[in-house]
């Protein structure tokens, strides 16, 4: 039985240290932290004095340096999501950053106010929405990962057999990492987004959940973090689950998303859409193999759907990422997949490749075909299969690899497609969730796809029969309740990965919805398309070092002499924004005042029209000295 971390808290303060008592059943153990020398050790209840302000708290989720010294933070509240096979999973909602310092009065009035600038990003961080936590389960492994483990690794402790590419808070709880005697009190945090829901169709019920984990390596904002790093991690890399429960057994389907594997940028520079830039002298195979052999490794086969724009901008890229593919040699199929190739490839080849153009294939709102790649990868998708697991704990079928879908930011295209494929992989669970009994236990578990082609090419004996939730024939999209809910689900995933990244709610979630696109969609769409315009521009900046803080990637020197958050400005920064105001202010005034003939209005007119439209011009110009840029890391993620 793994190590669960301690539910209930108390924190007690006093002015030389914390005391964070556990008040689970039978626990004595209290985790004192000294708040002057900041070590931490175990005590117990006794030691905890009288004085102390007691308050409550629901998890510890780390410590952090800053300019004043050291920070606690805890969880002040959380919300109950549901419960997943008996155990509760929570969502954080609100923090409390606590100083170790009782006073503030050795910093100087600089240092004091950088560190009032890393507490905003701090606090940044912690109110973005989509922080999980359960003390009982670990979130940060699919079903197939957890039931493939040692007796050793079902001991540890939750933050011990964490996924660490998941784990947010693994910078903040590094101090209690050292410590395995106090790992009772470490709460791993996943951020994403989770849901689950108590269904019925046909009189029989089960239970759906849908998991998103964002990964912490090479985490950030649009614009500034694209590509991957040296190591192979992907911008934006998600790992969706979609789960269902029914009389005991258990299904599992998981898909990928990430940025597409070359070294690229794409810088914000006040134009709508910045031009992508492909870096001309870095090894793009080496990281490119580098993500691709991890992604193997975890995942298994690897399905690689492309949903960038064949022509224009993102044309370069495509191209860079077939190119990419096919170098790898015959383990990848470039651009297209016919079915013989197909055929003669798929047992030994790895990786498979489809560059499907999504805005040329389903223009002037031709949505429907979208069917067109469904179907092109509906042989991938039933050798893949999925995860089964009967009520007694064996292994019925395994996900033999995922589909890896991307498109330029990995979130609204990319959110539409993976719908899709979820619910295809679903309506086969519960079309039959099939269970088998071996004569030979030493065999591997059959694939979806062999159950589905026929027992004859097994080589062992197997009988089966199947649970189905649905009826022989019966679709899931006719089951108006449920799909409500799918639809609903998925989208709420859309605008909750699209927020996270982007910094608004997902686009062409009106078909996720609905399964059909709508005029209000697109009026959505392009309001959203303005506030990520303007937070792209002119607050991601913030947004990106608030991240890189929190995970980590940067760390804060109180003795570093120069300031990276006092980066003086150009003097164009503020005057060349007020000569264009006043500009065209002027020319407004002018043909609201005409002179005494209509040739001296219209010279003021065309003067000062000029003068702001060439102001305007020279700032588009000097684009990228007028964006809200990071300050902390300057590295490989703004390239």
């Amino acid at each position: 039985m793994a190590a669960t971390a301690y539910e209930r808290l108390k924190l007690h303060i006093t002015p030389e240290k914390f005391y964070v008592e556990a008040c689970d059943d039978g626990a004595d153990d209290v985790l004192t932290i000294d708040r002057v020398s900041t070590e931490v050790t175990l005590a117990v209840k006794k030691d905890v004095p009288p004085s102390a302000v007691t308050r409550p708290i629901f998890g510890i989720l780390g410590t952090i340096h800053l300019v004043a010294g050291n920070y606690l933070i805890v969880i002040t509240k959380k919300t109950k999501i549901g419960e997943f096979f008996n155990h509760v999973i929570w969502k954080a909602t609100d923090f409390d950053v606590l100083s170790y310092k009782k006073t503030m009065l050795h910093l100087t009035d600089i240092q004091l106010q950088d560190n009032k600038t890393f507490l905003a990003m701090l606090n940044h961080v912690l109110s973005m929405d989509g922080f999980y936590f359960s003390t009982t389960y670990d979130l940060t492994h699919t079903l197939q990962r957890l039931s493939n483990t040692s007796p050793e690794f079902q001991e540890m402790s939750l933050l011990e057999r964490a996924d660490q590419r998941f784990v947010w808070n693994g910078h903040l709880l590094r101090e209690l990492s050292a410590q395995p005697e106090v790992h009772r009190f470490a709460l791993p945090v996943l951020h994403g987004f989770i849901t689950m829901h108590s269904c019925s169709v046909n009189g029989k019920y089960f239970d759906w959940i849908l998991i998103s984990r964002r990964s912490c390596f090479r985490a950030g904002v649009r614009y500034y973090v694209r590509g991957i790093d040296s190591e192979g991690h992907a911008a934006n890399f998600v790992e969706t689950e979609q789960i269902v429960h029914y009389s005991g057994s258990r299904a599992s389907f998981v898909q990928t998303r990430g940025s597409i594997p070359v070294f690229w940028s794409q810088r914000p520079n006040l134009k709508y859409k910045p031009l992508p830039q492909i870096n001309k002298v870095a090894n793009h195979m080496d990281g490119f193999q580098r993500h691709f052999d991890s992604q193997v490794i975890i995942y298994g086969k690897q399905v690689i759907i492309n949903l960038v724009n064949q022509k224009g901008s993102e044309k370069p890229l495509e191209q860079a990422f077939a190119t990419m593919v096919s170098s790898l040699g015959s383990g990848m199929i470039s651009r297209t997949c016919p079915d013989t190739l197909w055929e003669t490839q798929r047992r030994n080849s790895s990786s498979r490749y489809i560059a499907f153009d999504f805005h040329k294939e389903c223009r002037n709102m031709r949505w429907d075909r979208l069917s067109i790649l469904l179907d092109q990868v509906a042989e991938m998708q039933d050798e893949l299969s999925y995860f089964l697991v009967d009520s007694s704990g064996k292994v019925v079928t395994n996900q033999e690899g995922v589909f890896r879908s991307n498109c330029m930011d990995c979130l609204d295209r990319t959110n539409v497609i993976q719908s899709l494929l979820a619910r295809r992989s679903l309506q086969a669970q519960l079309q039959g969730l099939w269970f088998f009994a071996w004569a030979n236990l030493d065999c591997s578990p059959p694939t979806y796809a062999s159950c589905v082609g026929g027992m004859t090419s097994l080589h062992h004996h197997a009988c089966f029969f199947r649970l189905g939730v649905l009826h022989v024939g019966q679709k899931l999209e006719e089951q108006d309740e449920f799909e409500k809910i799918y639809k609903n689900a998925w989208a709420d995933n859309a605008n909750a990965c699209a927020k996270q990244y982007a910094g608004t709610g997902a686009l062409k979630t009106d078909f996720t919805r609905t399964g059909k696109r709508t005029q209000l969609g697109l009026i959505m769409d392009g309001l959203n398309s303005l506030i990520r315009y303007y937070k792209n521009n002119f607050s991601d900046g913030f947004r990106q070092d608030s991240i890189d803080l929190f995970l980590g990637n940067y760390s804060v020197d109180e003795l570093e002499s120069h300031s990276p958050l006092s980066v003086p400005r150009d003097w164009k920064f503020l005057a060349l924004p007020i000569i264009m105001v006043v500009a065209f202010s002027m020319c407004i005034i002018c043909l609201l005042m005409a002179g005494d003939t209509w040739t001296e209005t219209l010279a003021y007119v065309l003067f000062w029209g000029v003068a702001s439209i060439g102001t305007f011009f020279i700032i588009l110009y000097n684009g990228k000295d007028f964006v809200d840029a990071p300050r902390l890391v300057q590295k490989e993620k703004i390239d």
